[in-house]
């Protein structure tokens, strides 16, 4: 927890409030839209692609609720800032800002993979949140409001062959921690929601690229590549969520008139970070880790 969060973008609980949600066309973005609107909140849903906002508007529509669907490309400044603007101009203020958006990752390493996918994820899920939280500042401050990231456990404990995604969300972790003493003294609350895996989402690990694919691009890594599937086919994701669960935290948190500047969504996701910041010197990580991939670390 950061010293002090607890002073900043106090809202009185239960008021309503605007809040704009990235990455909305699925998965925790549209559940959290959902599960906002229906706590009485003005919601803005944001999508990258409004032709893919279908899923959305049919949720909205079964759970009786009314969403602001607008564009957001979090990867343009410009998108980010004109979302903003047009959001203050028809609800009057903004309240609460939720970085959200992200990407799905295929299971690789630096070696093979290359960097382009890794500045994608990043642009989209760490660098896309500075984008879209510099242009909402000017108005949280205005507000009291408070800036929201879903963050996870893989921002915290490095796993095998989730270095772009784990790379992404390390920084977008970073970021906030290092961001909420700031607006904080600004009057500004900052927030990281961590869940740990998470299941019937369009956001999977594999992407939609079967494992025989996986295997056929690793190169020299298959064969450790192969001995990580395995384990988590044998182990399946301990912890897992539904996204549905993990947007209700959200609106919890939006709801929660101080929050702290961690919230994690479960039991296990608090004990798997846990076991990561006891950890002063990374032995019981690389230990675990190197479990996992059927031998040990060095």
């Amino acid at each position: 927890m950061i010293t002090g969060n607890r002073a900043a973008g106090n809202r009185a609980a239960g008021n309503r409030a605007v809040v704009l949600i990235t990455g909305c066309s699925s998965g925790v973005g549209l559940r959290a839209a959902v599960a906002a609107a229906a706590r009485g909140h003005d919601v803005v849903a944001t999508v990258r692609e409004p032709a893919r906002a279908d899923d959305l508007r049919k949720a909205a529509a079964d759970a009786g609720v009314t969403l602001d669907v607008r564009r957001l490309d979090v990867t343009d400044e410009d998108s980010a800032r004109e979302a903003i603007a047009s959001t203050v101009d028809a609800h009057g203020r903004l309240d609460v800002v939720v970085n959200n958006a992200g990407i799905a990752h295929p299971l690789t390493t630096a070696e093979v993979a290359g960097v382009a996918r890794y500045r994608e994820i990043a642009e989209i899920g760490y660098l896309g949140a500075v984008a879209v939280t510099s242009a909402a500042m000017p108005h949280l401050r205005a507000s009291g409001g408070r800036v929201l990231a879903v963050g996870a456990t893989r921002g915290l404990v490095g796993e095998p062959f989730a270095e772009a995604y784990a790379g992404a969300k390390f920084a977008l972790e970073g970021f906030l921690e290092s961001l909420a003493p700031v607006a904080g003294a600004m009057g500004v609350g900052v927030t990281v929601v961590v869940p740990g895996p998470i299941s019937q989402t369009a956001f999977a690990v594999n992407a939609g690229i079967s494992a025989e694919t996986l295997f056929d691009h690793a190169g020299p890594y298959r064969e450790v590549l192969e001995r990580y599937v395995a384990h988590v086919r044998a182990t399946g994701y301990p912890g897992a969520q539904t996204a549905t669960e993990v947007a209700e935290v959200i609106a919890e948190v939006i709801d929660d008139p101080a929050p702290p500047f961690r919230v994690y969504t479960g039991a296990w996701a608090r004990d798997f970070a846990a076991a990561k910041l006891a950890d002063l010197d990374g032995t019981a990580v690389a230990a675990l880790s190197g479990a996992w991939l059927g031998g040990s670390s060095p």
